[in-house]
């Protein structure tokens, strides 16, 4: 039965020409054997008439508009050529149903109101001379009832058939949108895995680099310093592989990694490990706390951290040999504040605008983006004395 009905659905023509036979045969038999009431000879006529009604049944739906108006004229041709109603006149009651679900609006109002004068009209030209006025008054209003029926039920499932195709069309137009948003996600988090990688490999390795410096010129003058500083490298060395394998996590699919294999994001509370290691490698580094300390947005604390990695990376690769950097952390009622200074030599403003310094790094451009992420401001600059300063003001809640 789904077979059969699947192939219906997909022929509606050959469904309508079946009907439109069987319409034909019953009009036709009808139309050559009952005597007309008026007692004119009318078999001739009927036929075309019936043909033509037919005709309407079987193409409703592939023309609809065109059809209306061929049922139209086929019922004025009855009334001038007195051919009584016929078994066939129900295609004018299909036409309006047809019209009316999914014809033009314009065809659909003249469907109506051609159903509905069908029946005065009718009446008016065969009345039934043996019931009084209000009996074919009653029988008209009976006969025009299907009529309206038919274009009320028509109608409703166009209306029905619009809101099922703007659903669907909302539901295509979410589903785009869902690709899309999925696609600035995507490439949001590309981004950010980046500004982490710049930020681990930069900071770390530069540290490593230095350390690794530091114990070949005091290998043999002082073993012990060269030992500290081969120790800081491993440990260095060990954070940076966890960070990176934190990050390179994010980038697998299908794999289920264990939680293990994972480490915390860091936050405000790191930045004075940061400093120690900092100082640890050889760069001075005055580090305090002003205001109340208090749990802060996960992005807000992740931007600090970074934020101080970069300067202090930058202090000490660009700083030269004496450099030494201060940090401010500064908790306020409605944000956090950092002040990053270093009275250092530093390097052309135009090199941290143009994205960091070996032109592969993020630089500027990377802290800005961070900044304005969390609805931050940031303002940097080489220092009137000398070194550079970044200042940050890191809102709690980000700007509307």
């Amino acid at each position: 039965m789904q077979l059969l009905y699947d192939f219906l659905r997909r022929h509606p023509t050959w469904v309508d020409g079946f009907w439109a036979v069987v319409l034909f045969g019953i009009s036709v038999f009808s139309g050559t054997t009952v005597e007309e009431p008026q007692g004119t000879d009318l078999p001739v006529l009927v036929v075309p008439v019936v043909l033509l009604l037919s005709l309407v049944v079987a193409l409703r739906r592939r023309m609809p508009e065109r059809m209306l108006v061929l049922a139209l004229a086929v019922g004025l041709g009855q009334l001038i050529t007195d051919v009584a109603t016929l078994p066939a006149d129900f295609a004018l009651l299909v036409i309006v149903y047809t019209v009316a679900a999914v014809g033009a609006r314009w065809a659909s109002r003249l469907a109506l109101t051609a159903g509905l004068c069908a029946a005065p009209l009718a009446q008016l030209r065969w009345p039934n001379e043996d019931v009084g006025v209000a009996t074919n008054l009653a029988i008209t209003i009976f006969q025009a009832v299907p009529f309206a029926l038919a274009w009320v039920l028509g109608d409703s499932i166009r209306t029905r058939r619009a809101y099922f195709a703007q659903l669907e069309e909302r539901a295509a137009r979410l589903e785009k949108e869902r690709e899309a948003q999925a696609k600035v996600a995507v490439a949001a988090e590309r981004a950010r895995i980046a500004r982490e990688l710049h930020d681990v490999v930069a900071h770390n390795v530069s540290v490593m680099v230095v350390q690794a410096d530091g114990a070949a010129y005091v290998l043999d003058a002082a073993p012990d310093q060269a030992k500290k500083a081969l120790e800081t490298i491993s440990s260095t060395g060990r954070q940076a592989l966890a960070e990176m394998r934190r990050l390179l996590g994010v980038l697998r699919t299908g794999e289920h990694q264990e939680a293990g294999e994972y480490v915390p994001q860091p936050d405000v509370r790191q930045i004075e490990d940061l400093v120690e290691q900092c100082r640890g490698s050889g760069l001075p580094v005055d580090f305090k706390v002003e205001g109340t300390p208090r749990p802060l947005p996960s992005g807000v604390e992740l931007t600090a951290y970074r934020i101080v990695q970069e300067a202090l990376t930058n202090t000490r690769k660009h700083g030269g040999p004496h450099a030494g950097a201060s940090v401010r952390l500064v908790y306020f009622d409605d944000g956090l504040g950092l002040l990053v200074e270093d009275d250092g030599k530093g390097a052309p403003h135009e090199l941290y605008e143009e994205g960091g310094f070996d032109g592969q790094g993020h630089g500027l451009i990377g802290m800005r983006e961070r900044v304005g992420m969390v609805g931050g401001t940031l303002d940097a600059g080489p220092r009137p004395g000398g070194g550079f300063r970044i200042s940050v003001l890191l809102p709690l809640k980000p700007a509307l």
